[in-house]
């Protein structure tokens, strides 16, 4: 028998203040790991007390799964799952294409577009000579040359130390100093250094202490403060660039948001304010094939800061399609004569049943193989790139058949009382039929997604951010990391170079308040090239 846990009862002022005393004790890494087992305990404490806290909470709270793949979910529930024909357009059918095999994971030298290019000439043969092999025929240069790729190391910021040589004389004391190169500047930290260190930060995680560290590590010593200080003065110059980002995500035929949780130290709240909570709220602007990632972090929630952005669309502008999960705080409040069609993701209302999969496997599995053929179908229309109605037209011919089926069945196990209605899978039932309309907009609005991983993916910024730094210290501090996030994903959803892209703007800083929507980072390259 195992020996009694002594209990010991720690009021959460004693923890704050054993946790300080470790901040001065431990190394960094330590307190961060101490940190966390102490709070996490607090946390699961806290969950327990509450009478509302489920066993079913807590196991997904400390065993999270690791994959919501249908075919792992029926296996971990003791089931197989049951391979079924995907429609297919009548194109695809009559190519008789097959899907291509996963490959081996390597990059190709096409993928390097980031490369230093350097051409290499024959050194002996032209285009046009007589071939050195048969003497007869002519060698032309071919369209694709051998390419190689090498890659090196170096450190995300170098310094160049320039030694300019003085001379003095022995009599009069006049001192000559050689000139500087043109090309040096005047400043210290160059636009590079800027747009390196919020790339490395914002863009990539890694905290001011940590690049600190690294760079002292490599000989280019680098305070946290002095980054801060660099990010901070390179966010006021491109700040109209974001603000105008902004007004151009309102514009969007299609607006997913959502929000994580997210910590300020030093957050104004008014004497009024009952809110406890602060956010990071994502945004992803869809028109066309254009996508812009604003990020918002304060005491509001993402259908409030949604709402804010609607301020700036377009009256002339139809209604766009809001794309979130069902938590009412992701609903904005709108103006009157304001409006938009709500979608809600299609990917929460199956996890419900992911969930409850061990407790009844035949049920979900049915549910789950029939969203997945809707799922197949979606992926279909963009393997065969179809543009929007072409697309709606797929959806309502092959989807709207099979999610009519579903919307039937559930009815059913609920009015014939086949499943307990306060049950995990009642409870997932009730949830995909109060929110089907929503649910289903896809098949009745062109270019509806079925689900809000877009600006899932996107939070993912904000929760390595949380992860890693753990906080932000000030709302400027949170002001510029929104900026920096927002303009850097923008960048990354539309294949454009970011660390460019904020070098760019950095140099041509006096262009922006005087056109802001001529630096987007689908057109900045324009901008330069006209000047």
């Amino acid at each position: 028998m195992k020996p009694a846990i002594e209990v010991l009862e720690i009021p959460r002022e004693e923890l704050d203040a054993l946790l300080e005393h470790a901040r001065a004790a431990l190394p960094e890494e330590d307190y961060r790991r101490f940190k966390a087992v102490v709070e996490g305990l607090s946390y699961l404490t806290e969950l327990i007390a509450d009478k509302d806290t489920t066993i079913r909470d807590l196991r997904r709270l400390l065993f999270p799964l690791l994959t919501e793949k249908t075919r792992e979910v029926l296996r971990r529930a003791g089931l197989e799952a049951v391979q079924k024909t995907v429609a297919k357009t009548e194109q695809s059918a009559a190519d008789g294409k097959q899907q291509n095999k996963p490959g081996h994971g390597r990059n190709g030298a096409h993928a390097y577009h980031g490369a230093q290019r350097i051409v290499i000439p024959h050194p002996e043969l032209h285009s046009g000579d007589v071939c050195p092999a048969c003497a007869k025929g002519k060698i032309y240069v071919q369209q694709e040359p051998k390419r190689l790729v090498r890659i090196s190391g170096q450190a995300p910021l170098t310094a160049t130390l320039y030694e300019l040589e003085r001379l003095r004389c022995n009599l009069c004391g006049e001192v000559y100093t050689a000139q500087a190169p043109e090309d040096v500047g005047e400043e210290k930290y160059d636009e590079t250094a800027a747009a390196m260190i919020a790339q490395m930060k914002y863009g990539s995680g890694m905290p001011f202490q940590r690049l600190e560290r690294l760079e002292q590590n490599l000989g280019i010593p680098l305070p946290a403060a002095t980054q801060w200080e660099i990010v901070e003065e390179a966010a006021e110059l491109i700040r109209p660039v974001h603000e105008e980002l902004i007004r151009q995500a309102a514009q969007g035929e299609v607006l997913h948001n959502d929000d994580t949780s997210m910590r300020v130290l030093h957050l104004a709240r008014e004497p009024s304010d009952e809110r406890t909570g602060v956010f990071t709220s994502g945004v992803v602007s869809v028109a066309g094939g254009r996508r812009i990632a604003p990020f918002f972090t304060g005491r509001q929630h993402a259908g409030e800061n949604l709402a804010e952005v609607l301020k700036r669309r377009s009256a002339a502008l139809p209604s766009p399609v809001q794309m979130c999960d069902a938590l009412s705080r992701n609903t904005p409040k709108l103006a009157e004569g304001v409006e938009i069609l709500l979608a809600n993701c299609l990917a929460h209302g199956r996890r419900q049943f992911v969930e409850v999969a061990a407790n009844f496997p035949a049920e979900c599995r049915y549910v789950l193989e029939m969203l997945g053929e809707v799922y197949h179908n979606d992926a279909a229309a963009r393997e065969q790139k179809m543009p929007p109605e072409g697309r709606l037209r797929f959806h309502q011919a092959h989807s709207r058949p099979l999610m009519d089926k579903l919307h039937r069945w559930m009815e059913a196990q609920l009015a014939e009382k086949k499943t307990e209605p306060n049950s995990g899978l009642g409870q997932a039932i009730r949830y995909m039929l109060r929110h089907w309309q929503p649910l289903t907009l896809f098949l009745r609005r062109t270019g509806a997604p079925l689900d809000n991983n877009l600006v899932e993916r996107s939070l993912k910024k904000a929760i390595l951010h949380r992860k890693n730094a753990l906080y932000y210290k000030t709302e400027n501090g949170a002001r510029v990391g929104d900026l920096f996030m927002s303009l850097i994903h923008t960048c990354e959803l539309n294949g454009v170079h970011s660390l460019n892209y904020l070098t760019a703007l950095q140099r041509h800083a006096d262009q922006l308040p005087r056109n802001p929507a001529a630096w987007m980072p689908r057109n900045y390259r324009g901008s330069i090239a006209r000047m």
